[in-house]
């Protein structure tokens, strides 16, 4: 049974791909950082789940003793834990230095740190076998944000983490990460805000999870792709 690593299953995307892998007979194991309805829910369908705050170092690292105690191979691990911070508006030194230092812990410096800790057990036994890590970065790694700066440049930073670890762990395990813009609103969305999103991209509507669960089991079937970064945005770069 093969098995794979999400952090920050709780909700949107990595739910959803929490709920995919079971169905697929994957052994599951994801983090969460809140508890909520969601994290009962995949208990009771055998998630293996640890509550972790990826901010916390001691926790980041009995979550990586936890996993490489108890796991003897993982041939998937997907970064999907993610945090957003508005730096746009009136903030003092101390706000700055937090806000970014956060965008980079969880975006860049944990995949680092569990990469590396679970090389060993993301080798496959034999040569002709692949395994996979994907990196869940944001469209505006490509472009900026003048809002949220410090978020876009940990987006970037993980994309370079791509390239690097595609380099460092080739040709065995394959490293790749998807882009999206616009996959799913969120409930508190109004329909103004939804107007205007939908005609940022070229396609006029969001993308949905299921795009981003089909561009993952591409790259899982794929013997060919590594190093590069997928951008699900409907277009965007073209308006």
């Amino acid at each position: 049974m093969p098995t794979v690593v999400i952090t920050g299953v709780g909700q949107r995307l990595g739910l959803c791909l929490a709920e995919h892998f079971l169905a697929k007979q994957y052994t599951v194991i994801g983090t969460y950082r809140t508890q909520r309805d969601s994290i009962e829910k995949l208990r009771a369908m055998g998630v293996q789940l640890y509550q972790v705050d990826f901010y916390d170092q001691q926790q980041t690292q009995t979550f990586i003793a936890a996993v490489t105690s108890t796991t003897d191979a993982i041939d998937c691990l997907i970064h999907n834990a993610s945090d957003w911070h508005d730096d746009n508006g009136i903030l003092d030194f101390a706000d700055y230095h937090q806000i970014f230092s956060k965008m980079m812990t969880i975006h860049a410096e944990v995949p680092y740190q569990l990469n590396l800790a679970f090389h060993p057990l993301l080798m496959p036994k034999n040569d002709d076998q692949f395994a996979d890590i994907i990196h869940v970065s944001d469209y505006v790694a490509s472009i900026g944000s003048k809002k949220h700066v410090a978020y876009a440049a940990s987006k970037a930073a993980l994309e370079n983490l791509t390239l690097s670890f595609a380099q460092r762990f080739s040709p065995n395990i394959k490293v790749n990460a998807i882009a999206p813009a616009l996959l799913a609103f969120n409930e508190d969305d109004d329909e103004s805000y939804k107007t205007k999103a939908r005609h940022k991209s070229l396609m006029q509507t969001e993308g949905s999870f299921q795009e981003a669960i089909n561009t993952v089991e591409w790259l899982l079937a794929s013997l060919y792709i590594t190093g590069r970064t997928i951008h699900l945005d409907g277009g965007r770069h073209l308006k």
